[in-house]
C-alpha cells in the first residue's frame, strides 16, 4: 500500500511517502514563524504531489492522507480537538475536504504519539504486542496507548495521550496545561531552562556557559563531571522512571516503548527506567518489557498505513 504522511510538530512538519512498513520519501517544511495551520496547507500539498511525481505516482494513487497532530485531534471526525497554543486555528480547518480537494485523496488525522505507536507496531520495538505503551520524550512528553490492539482514545480523545500531565509533583512547576508539576513541566526539553536557572548552584555549573540548554548539552555537561548537571539529570531520569511506573498501573501494558528526540542519550535513560519498572511496578503477572523505540523520526510517518487500514473497517 502507497500512502501520503504528514508528521506535524511544534517547529516543523515532516512529509513522507510511505509504502507499507518502508518510508520512501520524505521532507521537512519548517513551521515554528507561524502560529496557524491553514498558511502551511499549500506547502504540504505542493511538497506531497512533489515527491509522488519523483516515485512515478499521482497523489490519486495512494491509499490516503494520515496527518501526526501535536494535539488533541477526533479520529472519527478528522478534526483538531485542541492545540494547546500550537497552529490555534487548526479546530476550525475541515482538513478533509482540503484532501479531497487538493490531492485527490481521504484524510485521517490522529495524535502525534498515537501515531508514533502504530508505526512502532507496525515496523519497530513493539511488533507482535497487542498491549503498549509509548512514551515520547523530546519538547514535551507524549505518550499513547493500545489495549487488545486497539488505540485507545476515549470519549473525548484524551485516553492515554496525556500520559505527560500526569502529576509527578504536587508542589512543583507549572505546566502549560495549567495543572503543576507535571512529568512534562518537570522534565522536558521545553521546562529545561526555567529547571536549570532554579536548581541551586545553577550559576557557578559549566551549565551556566552554554548557549542553548537542551538535553543534549545537560548529558553532555554531565558527562565532563559537573554536579549540578548530573543532579538536574538524574532529577529528569527519576521523573521519567516513575511516569513509566504509573502508566504500567493504569494502563497494563505488555511492553513500554520509549522514543523521542531525548533518547539519543537512551543509553542512560532507558536502563534506569527499565530498573525502576522491574522493581518497584506491581505486576504480580510477570514483567513489562522496556524497550526503546526502532523507528526514529519515521515512527509517526510508519504509523500512517495501520492508521489509514483502521479508517477503512
Amino acid at each position: 500500500m502507497l500512502a501520503l504522511a504528514i508528521d506535524l510538530g511544534g517547529t516543523h512538519a515532516t512529509c513522507a511517502l510511505v509504502r507499507d512498513t518502508e518510508v520512501l520519501s520524505k521532507q521537512t517544511v519548517e513551521s515554528s514563524g507561524s502560529h496557524s495551520l491553514a498558511p502551511l496547507l499549500p506547502c504540504f500539498a505542493s511538497v506531497m504531489r512533489d515527491m509522488a511525481k519523483r516515485h512515478g505516482a499521482s497523489t490519486q494513487d495512494c491509499a490516503g492522507l494520515a496527518l501526526g497532530f501535536c494535539g488533541l485531534a477526533d479520529f472519527d471526525s478528522g478534526r483538531v480537538l485542541s492545540t494547546n497554543k500550537k497552529y490555534e486555528d487548526a479546530p476550525e480547518l475541515d482538513l478533509s475536504s482540503w484532501a479531497r480537494a487538493e490531492l485527490g485523496i481521504r484524510f485521517c488525522i490522529e495524535n502525534d504519539a498515537r501515531m508514533a505507536l502504530l508505526g512502532e507496531r507496525s515496523a519497530g520495538a513493539a511488533h507482535g504486542y497487542a498491549d503498549i505503551v509509548m512514551m515520547t520524550l523530546g519538547t514535551g512528553i507524549g505518550g499513547a496507548v493500545m489495549m487488545g490492539g486497539k488505540l485507545l482514545r476515549g470519549r473525548h480523545g484524551q485516553a492515554g495521550c496525556l500520559g505527560g500531565h500526569l502529576v509527578m509533583n504536587p508542589h512543583g512547576r507549572r505546566c502549560t496545561c495549567g495543572a503543576t508539576g507535571c512529568a512534562e513541566s518537570e522534565a522536558s526539553t521545553w521546562a529545561l531552562p526555567a529547571i536549570c536557572n532554579s536548581w541551586p548552584g545553577f550559576a557557578d555549573s559549566r551549565l551556566s556557559n552554554e548557549d542553548l540548554l537542551n538535553f543534549a548539552a545537560l548529558f553532555r555537561v554531565a558527562d565532563a563531571g559537573d554536579a549540578v548537571a548530573n543532579e538536574i539529570r538524574d532529577h529528569c531520569i527519576d521523573i521519567w522512571a516513575a511516569l513509566a511506573v504509573s502508566l504500567v498501573h493504569a494502563y497494563d501494558p505488555a511492553v513500554i516503548v520509549v522514543g523521542g528526540g531525548v533518547m539519543r542519550s537512551g543509553d542512560r535513560i532507558l536502563p534506569a527506567i527499565r530498573q525502576r519498572v522491574q522493581e518497584t511496578a506491581w505486576t504480580p503477572w510477570g514483567k513489562v518489557r522496556v524497550e526503546a523505540a526502532q523507528c526514529g523520526e519515521n515512527a509517526a510517518l510508519l504509523g500512517a498505513i495501520p492508521l489509514l487500514d483502521e479508517g477503512q473497517q
